[in-house]
């Protein structure tokens, strides 16, 4: 099997050779390569990336700049990798030995894996205190259509399987990696947790800008849930979701 590691990247010089760097001592017994789609930088981060060709196998730089966003970055990414499977990697995280190997290992297995999360490492241990997701089970979203998510740099997928799904949709600006995860599942492709699989993940340390990311994904997830409500059946149980006001954002909770 072929992997193809996507990192979608915009304005991270001061991070992006940590990824890189991390990449260096990857080993995978098939072919792979690392594709960096670079969403419009305009600091030093392409000559970053530039200083390790030679270091990494089949490094590339694609032009991912037409529409600003993550979602478009990686779906860019995709489409340039020649690898049977592709797995993505935020510009600031920071992949544990032995992840690519783990990965791969579990794409031969599985169409669709997410590897576990670990904040320890790169962050102060007063935001670590708040951060549980993800680091030694999957998570179930509590409203429909009630189906594992994770974090779009854990995830791993057939290529093929990335595509005939229309990839990320790109009119999401946040929790695309979650909508993708209701298709992949809903279209029949189990999300299966790697977990020996470990990427180290770099969080917001400024309290005002957690605030502000927790409110946007609080208003994305009303969306998703009226999107996916109609797909799916009630979960075992007898509960109603009910809106609720936080810091202004309608979200959802049991009722």
């Amino acid at each position: 099997m072929k992997l193809s590691v996507i990192i979608p990247c915009y304005n991270a010089e001061k991070t992006v050779a940590d990824t890189l760097n991390s990449l260096v001592a990857q080993v995978w017994d098939g072919d792979w390569e690392v594709i960096v789609a670079n969403n419009g930088s305009t600091d030093q981060t392409c000559r970053v990336v530039e200083s390790f060709k030679g270091k990494i196998r089949n490094l590339r730089i694609v032009d991912a700049s037409a529409r600003q966003g993550t979602s478009f970055a990686v779906n860019t990414g995709v489409e340039a990798a020649v690898g049977d499977s592709v797995v993505f990697c935020d510009a600031d995280d920071v992949p544990a030995p032995g992840w690519l190997a783990a990965m791969g290992a579990a794409l031969e297995q599985h169409t669709f894996v997410a590897c576990r999360m670990d904040y320890i490492d790169l962050n102060d241990p007063l935001v670590v205190s708040v951060r549980k997701f993800q680091t030694d089970r999957l998570s179930k979203i509590d409203y429909p259509p009630y189906l594992y998510h994770a974090g779009g740099s854990t995830l791993g997928v057939r290529r093929s399987v990335f595509l005939n799904l229309g990839g990320y949709d790109t009119e999401l600006i946040y929790l695309h990696d979650t909508d993708f995860c209701f298709k992949a599942q809903l279209s029949g492709h189990p999300l299966f947790f790697a977990k020996d699989a470990v990427n180290h993940i770099r969080l917001r340390s400024d309290i005002n800008l957690v605030f502000r990311q927790a409110r946007t994904w609080a208003a994305y997830n009303v969306l998703l849930a009226k999107r996916y409500g109609k797909q799916a059946a009630s979960p075992p149980g007898c509960w109603r979701p009910r809106r609720r006001v936080v810091g202004g954002v309608c979200s959802l909770t049991r009722g």
